[in-house]
């Protein structure tokens, strides 16, 4: 019996411990972040249209992107090399950091037509070639449903687009190939247009 309840209390400990490094520390991770602010901002809104906002974005989903950048399952030449260094409690830390910030707003740069094909694609989809609605996934303000699907709204459209382009040609799959089906059927004229329209939702 006592040998069954200091199993039970160590199991306790470690799910303790696990969940206290899920939460991560916004203190430590923004002395942690120093690393990050050259691309990405002090404050994760990054001036380069090609690299992430970070700010306000989901901890866990930022978290797990680190994990898979670390581990090889996301690749990128920029990001291995930093996310090699950390640990799962640097990840956690940084990502409470970062999700704490306020994301810069940002703006559709589209023309009328592209907006508003963005709009339609992002809010009803397109029924003939089987593209659901981004909305169902990334909610009517683009916020995201975390923590499996990240807040778009306001992100750098060609970042976006960069991304669900990898995303069309298999070069990305870390996200259970849910992105890879939706971006595969999709045109490269609707990924820019619904890319411009979220840089745009707030």
């Amino acid at each position: 019996m006592r040998k069954l309840c200091v199993a039970v209390l160590a199991v306790f400990s470690l799910a303790l411990t696990q969940s206290a490094l899920a939460a991560g520390n916004a203190a430590a991770g923004k002395t942690k972040s120093a690393a990050c602010a050259g691309c990405h901002g002090p404050d994760g809104n990054s001036a380069n249209p090609l690299w992430p906002k970070l700010a306000g974005q989901d901890a866990q989903y930022l978290a797990k992107q680190l994990h898979d950048f670390k581990t090889g399952k996301r690749k990128d030449p920029m990001m291995a090399p930093f996310a090699m260094g950390l640990s799962e409690q640097d990840m956690a830390d940084i990502a409470a950091y970062f999700a704490g910030q306020k994301t810069s707003p940002g703006a559709a740069q589209a023309d009328a037509e592209g907006v508003k094909l963005g709009q339609h694609l992002y809010r009803g989809g397109n029924a003939k070639s089987g593209v659901s609605a981004c909305m169902s996934c990334h909610g009517p303000s683009g916020h995201g449903i975390p923590p499996r699907f990240p807040r778009v709204s306001g992100q750098q459209a060609a970042y976006t687009e960069k991304q669900m382009l990898a995303f069309k040609s298999g070069q990305r799959n870390n996200d259970n190939e849910i992105m890879t089906r939706i971006a595969f059927r999709m045109s490269e004229a609707e990924i820019k247009a619904v890319s411009q329209y979220m840089a745009g939702l707030h």
